[in-house]
């Protein structure tokens, strides 16, 4: 792979400018190198591409979607958002992720801790100056842990896959629709409406998400009093909603500072996306530094 040797230059339309090199790979313009294929040879997040994961993919997606209730999403805030499950460090929480492979992603099948330190070494390169944004890129999918004994040993369903509210309109880009018709809230007229039970700018954070690792890692970092800027909580909780970042669906409830964290948002899927490689990272060179920027953004031991 071939990386452009001008010096990266921040800008929030970095998503949209994309030249082909000779490998038929995308470089964005800010560096960083995207792989033409996926882990199994496929173009990324094609979900009706015929793979090994393509069934266990979909048959997760229809657990999701009849389970994501506001009643559900509800109960397991207020249960997880207590913070009593465990103490232990941001890395401690990384290792305990070696072992876990996400279900839902038609994309990796590598342990989680891979996909952590590729994303952020990726943005480290590009975004040299940005060490905040670094250590988002590591502990972004760190809510994951849920899929340990420890913290309940939850079922995948309700920890990874794509994100979308609930308490208003399903919207049909949701990743296999049809089997958001089985959902309880689908015909209830509270919920059903484009609105629900919100307003229209109301903003996202006033907003239930279907329940998984990205409400409950911010949930974490935000009460745990992490020194993260706005734009850091912004992409952890909000870096699955792919209805919103392919399809723009549910941009009528965002509000302004909504609108400008969504442009970092946009930046940082480029590399949670496509660093899903076969790329290895060696973990003791890189973990000095990942450990500063832990001690810089977050107490030593956090509650989880």
């Amino acid at each position: 792979m071939t990386v452009l040797a001008e010096e990266p230059q921040l800008g929030i339309e970095v998503q949209d400018k994309k030249i082909l090199n000779g490998n038929n790979e995308v470089v964005l313009n800010a560096g960083f190198v995207v792989p033409g294929i996926n882990s199994f040879g496929h173009s990324f997040r094609d979900y009706d591409a015929e793979s090994e994961r393509k069934k266990s993919v979909e048959e997760f997606y229809r657990k999701n979607h009849i389970n994501q209730t506001v009643e559900y999403v509800k109960r397991m805030r207020e249960e997880y958002g207590k913070l009593n499950r465990a103490e232990m460090s941001i890395w401690e929480c990384c290792e305990l992720l070696n072992d876990t492979v996400d279900e839902s992603d038609p994309d990796l099948d590598e342990p989680q801790i891979e996909h952590l330190l590729q994303t952020a070494e990726a943005i480290r390169k590009d975004y040299p100056n940005e060490d905040w944004l670094h250590l988002t890129g590591l502990i972004h999918d760190l809510g994951k842990v849920l899929l340990n004994p420890r913290f309940g040993e939850l079922p995948q369903w309700a920890v990874v896959g794509d994100t979308f509210p609930v308490g208003c309109g399903f919207d049909e880009s949701i990743v296999h629709y049809k089997y958001i018709k089985e959902n309880p809230d689908y015909c209830n007229p509270a919920y059903n409406t484009k609105y629900g039970i919100y307003s229209e700018g109301c903003g996202l954070n006033n907003i239930l998400m279907s329940w998984g690792h990205d409400d409950y890692m911010y949930l974490v970092a935000k009460e745990n009093k992490t020194t993260l800027p706005p734009a850091a909580l912004f992409i952890i909780r909000y870096h699955s909603f792919y209805p919103l970042h392919k399809s723009g669906a549910y941009k009528y409830l965002m509000n302004d500072e909504d609108v400008e964290n969504f442009k970092w948002l946009q930046i940082f899927n480029n590399y949670d996306l496509y660093s899903k490689s076969k790329v290895r990272i060696d973990v003791e060179k890189v973990k000095p530094y990942y450990q500063s920027l832990i001690g810089k953004y977050f107490p030593a031991k956090l509650g989880w």
